[in-house]
């Protein structure tokens, strides 16, 4: 149900330009300051990755590279989770961006509880290329 409310919001928004999407997107400082109490949990790992498949992926795709179904319509991309501008920040900035959420990028701070918001920002970090 979520997935399809996410897909409504994004159809009848539209995916024309994003006004601010090309700015640089920084999460305030003392979000870097927040530790993420699931980090290298792995069964944290396994429930991030199923909120991940059912509901980011429409939008960054399976892989995380922002090649979701949804995220190929976008005028602008989706963030590639498995780069290293996404990798470098901390899981902080991670959780705060998940938690706010900016133009078509919903926020889920009322979707999602503390400890899936967590979970999520666990599996991103296994997204990471190992080319980096």
């Amino acid at each position: 149900m979520l997935v399809q409310i996410i897909l409504l919001m994004i159809f009848l928004i539209g995916p024309g330009p994003i006004i601010g999407q090309s700015e640089e997107w920084k999460a305030p400082e003392a979000a870097d300051k927040l530790v993420n109490p699931l980090a290298d949990d792995a069964k944290a790992v396994e429930k991030g990755k199923r909120i991940y498949y059912q509901v980011c992926a429409v939008c960054h795709g399976r892989t995380g590279v922002g090649d979701g179904p949804t995220g190929k319509t976008l005028a602008t991309k989706p963030a590639d989770h498995t780069s290293k501008a996404v990798q470098d920040q901390s899981d902080g900035a991670l959780f705060w961006k998940i938690s706010k959420g900016r133009d078509l990028m919903p926020t889920y701070l009322e979707v999602f509880s503390k400890t899936q918001r967590w979970q999520l920002v666990t599996f991103i970090r296994t997204l990471k290329n190992n080319d980096q």
